[in-house]
């Protein structure tokens, strides 16, 4: 897969069973299942392990579609192709010798190993036979027309693929990059994987491909090769919808001629964007290309990762997350955890002064706010603690623990540090940070005349950054000359 690992959001999956259950309903793997069930020593197929066409209508009227149906073949075929790549049935190697009457030669049709995983398996079990159509499909939506090859078939005798402009690399390239950028649309929210963002406009997709970020107004050239991706895009996720990979409004048939003529293929602000195609990844899309990104070797988190890891790898996994999915991860991991042992390991995996440790405090007290008084004890140990204690104290406050004592003047500009270098790591210039930032200098007048003395590793970088948030520019003047002197104490 083509996407950047360093830009891929955690995912909340849903649970195997009801992905295996996704999986068992969608059309295309219940078909491929109720032609292996159907198939017997009689079914005849050819050298490759086809349908030979005799056996097409019987296939498809097993599969309830109609005979007159223009379609039935190519939908009957398609399952069958599905069957024997996933191992539902088992196909041998035909004889060389030719069938009957001149026909192709034939091989022998039995039931395979899978088949029976469909009705007694495990989840897994289930859905690595879905996987396996997925590898099937994807495989269809990579290659070009059957019609262009079997054309340039006849008239060379060979298939010439560089003639027909197809570069199966490249094909291959674009779809991940299509899926992928896909992914992290639609697998954005880890609160409910495969609903972050709602379905996807074919012309924005096929535009995330093709339209250079830095570009402004697109060229001719450029609307036509968004054109051209969207008219394959229509037609590859057709292919995936039926397997369950995707929620796919398809282009308006009535646009189709419109898009190849017109000089501008993206619509206007004020036409209706869905009649142009709206795509989503399902939560068994979801699953299933993040398990293709797995196998290429990127790293793609999901929510739960952590859940069986201690601590320092939660409060470190988690330092990126946004904070729904830092929130879902942390609840599976405390629900392994009794609580006064789980905050006596995650005060300890917050302790630091590296650059990374203001981030891992801020997941800690994310974590100890799930806790019950169960943890007071781990929390009273850390008392006295330099970068503890002022977290310490916030929690025994809120929980309405008593003889809590009161913080120093030099734990709370330090602890204030602490939270606005976590806050900037976790969001950057953020609009909350910044009202906290005028929150602060608005209470505390003489904030930044005592700030700068903080013996905080992040305190000059904290001051600079509330010189740049601060929208007065007296006040952002006396933040900088405070991120000055903080910067000239540590030097010395």
């Amino acid at each position: 897969m083509s996407v950047s690992p360093a830009t891929l959001p955690p995912v909340l999956l849903h649970s195997e069973a009801e992905l295996a259950r996704a999986a068992l309903a969608t059309p295309l793997l219940s078909r491929a299942a109720r032609l292996a069930r159907w198939a017997g020593p009689e079914t005849r197929v050819g050298a490759g392990g086809e349908l030979i066409e005799e056996q097409l209508p019987a296939a498809a009227a097993e599969l309830g579609l109609a005979a007159d149906d223009p379609d039935a073949a190519a939908y009957a075929s398609e399952a069958w192709r599905v069957a024997v790549d996933t191992g539902l049935v088992d196909v041998t190697d035909a004889d060389e010798s030719e069938g009957p009457d001149g026909a192709d030669a034939l091989g022998t049709v039995t039931a395979g190993e899978d088949l029976a995983a469909l009705t007694s398996g495990s989840p897994q079990d289930i859905l690595g036979v879905w996987l396996g159509a997925l590898d099937t499909v994807y495989g269809d939506a990579t290659v070009p027309d059957m019609d262009n090859l079997l054309d340039v078939l006849e008239e060379n005798g060979e298939i010439d693929f560089e003639e027909l402009g197809w570069d199966p690399q490249a094909e291959a390239d674009f779809l991940d990059g299509v899926l992928g950028n896909l992914y992290l649309l639609t697998a954005g929210d880890a609160g409910d994987a495969g609903a972050g963002e709602g379905p996807v406009p074919l012309p924005a997709l096929a535009a995330s491909m093709i339209v250079p970020d830095d570009m402004g107004e697109p060229t001719d050239d450029v609307l036509e090769q968004v054109s051209d991706a969207m008219m394959k895009l229509d037609d590859q996720f057709r292919l995936f919808e039926p397997l369950g990979l995707v929620e796919y409004q398809p282009v308006d048939e009535a646009l189709m001629v419109d898009i190849d003529e017109a000089d501008a293929p993206l619509p206007d602000d004020d036409e209706d964007v869905s009649r142009y195609g709206m795509v989503k990844l399902t939560p068994l899309g979801v699953y299933g290309i993040r398990a293709r990104m797995l196998e290429a070797g990127v790293d793609a988190p999901a929510v739960g990762d952590l859940a069986d890891k201690g601590a320092d790898a939660l409060l470190e996994g988690t330092a990126g997350f946004p904070q729904a999915a830092a929130q879902a991860e942390i609840e599976l991991w405390l629900a392994r955890h009794e609580p006064l042992h789980a905050a006596r390991e995650l005060l300890a995996a917050a302790r630091g002064g590296d650059e990374g440790a203001p981030l891992r405090r801020l997941r800690c007290q994310q974590a100890l706010s799930l806790v019950g008084r169960e943890a007071e004890p781990a929390l009273r140990e850390v008392l006295d603690d330099a970068e503890l204690g002022g977290l310490a104290r916030v929690w025994l406050a809120e929980h309405g623990a008593a003889d809590v004592p009161p913080p120093s003047e030099a734990l709370v500009f330090w602890l204030t540090i602490d939270t606005i270098a976590a806050q900037l790591a976790a969001e950057g210039n953020s609009d909350e940070l910044q009202g906290l930032v005028e929150g602060l200098s608005e209470q505390h007048s003489g904030f930044f005349a005592a700030a700068w003395r903080v013996e905080h590793p992040a305190t000059a970088d904290v001051l600079e950054a509330m010189g740049r948030l601060h929208p007065d520019k007296k006040v952002a003047k006396e933040a900088r000359k405070a991120a000055f002197k903080a910067r000239s104490q540590q030097g010395m």
